[in-house]
């Protein structure tokens, strides 16, 4: 690890250098790829270097114990322990920071809701697990826009889409993808017996154009006219837009705009985000099937998480972690599941790596 973390304080010297040249200064591209890679490498570095500093601190007072003076000696011994645990620390904090990062971590995010077993009830509940993310998207400071919605008569949704925009939204949003479970009473329910109902959730990152190419040819896109809420001008045009990607048979719709224009773009960016989700986890797949050590091979008909309304509880079954707060969590509060979730997949991470 140690030759490595040498290799890496060179590289960051080597950049500052460079990126201080006046040509390189004035080749903006070259600039902006330079200055990407010193902020993701600085902080390794910085990391390292307190680990040194705190290795020569360590040391002297090593030495203060097998030397002859009994004051010395008496703070060595004193402050020796909590040293060697801050370097414990330091070390785990390194070896996180040398991980591979998630080439995704960065992006926005395609956010799909829908409703799964459990009839209306799974629908009202589709529609409370996106409320869950809208609003801890306007804690973040994030901004949402729908890109398709299919309601029911009751007030939940069948499916809903939208493209979630901020800082680092697919690093705390990856780990919602998959199967939510809720245990609630209906308000149809007259007898008070509890239902159980569940939402699939998948968290795609936004495809840039350079990450999916999709030709034409592939395509067969159909239009016809909109129907449902949305407007008596909508549902009056052929506006509405099916996009079936050929090669695959992923097929996307829009009919929420007026504008057949705006369907479109919006069904390809949707159909890029889930080329690229398609892809990527067939990449996990690989990888999982020659190294069982991989972490996260995204399987969404796993249940992750359960949602029991009686009890006021959350549980997320991958992590074994419940949360009695669960009026909390559904006004968006799901800030301790994330770190929770992250933790546990940084650690498992650190396993593979080490094995």
């Amino acid at each position: 690890m140690f030759a490595k973390l040498e290799e890496v304080e060179q590289r960051l010297l080597d950049l500052e250098a460079e990126v201080s040249q006046p040509e390189t200064m004035a080749d903006r591209r070259r600039y902006q790829d330079l200055s990407k890679e010193l902020a993701e490498i600085r902080p390794v570095v910085e990391a390292y270097r307190r680990y040194r500093d705190l290795e020569a601190e360590i040391a002297e007072y090593r030495e203060y114990l097998e030397g002859d003076d009994a004051e010395l000696k008496e703070l060595a011994a004193d402050e020796l322990p909590g040293l060697e645990k801050r370097r414990e620390e330091l070390e785990k904090e390194i070896q996180l920071l040398l991980l591979p990062k998630d080439p995704n971590d960065e992006k926005n995010v395609v956010l799909e809701i829908r409703a799964g077993t459990g009839g209306d009830e799974a629908a009202l509940f589709a529609a409370d697990l996106f409320r869950m993310y809208a609003r801890y998207a306007e804690r973040q400071r994030w901004q949402i826009e729908e890109l398709s919605r299919n309601e029911t008569g009751v007030g939940g949704f069948k499916e809903i889409i939208v493209l979630i925009r901020g800082k680092r939204v697919y690093s705390r949003l990856k780990y919602e993808s998959g199967v939510h479970r809720v245990q609630r009473v209906p308000t149809t329910e007259s007898q008070g017996r509890i239902h159980t109902s569940a939402v699939t959730v998948a968290v795609l990152p936004e495809a840039d154009e350079v990450d999916v190419e999709i030709n034409p040819q592939d395509l067969r896109i159909d239009i016809y006219r909109a129907s449902g809420p949305g407007g008596q001008g909508v549902n009056t045009t052929d506006s509405a837009v099916r996009i079936t990607h050929l090669p695959t048979g992923l097929v996307v719709s829009s009919q929420d705009e007026r504008s057949q224009h705006k369907n479109k773009a919006r069904a390809m960016k949707v159909l890029a985000s889930r080329l690229l989700d398609l892809r990527q986890r067939e990449q996990h797949e690989q990888i999982s099937s020659e190294r069982r050590s991989q972490v996260g091979s995204g399987d969404r008909s796993e249940r992750i998480r359960t949602y029991n309304f009686p009890q006021g509880r959350v549980t997320d079954h991958r992590i074994g972690l419940t949360l009695h707060k669960l009026d909390q969590i559904m006004q968006g509060e799901i800030g301790e599941l994330v770190t929770a979730l992250t933790s546990y997949f940084q650690a498992e991470a650190l396993k593979g790596s080490i094995s």
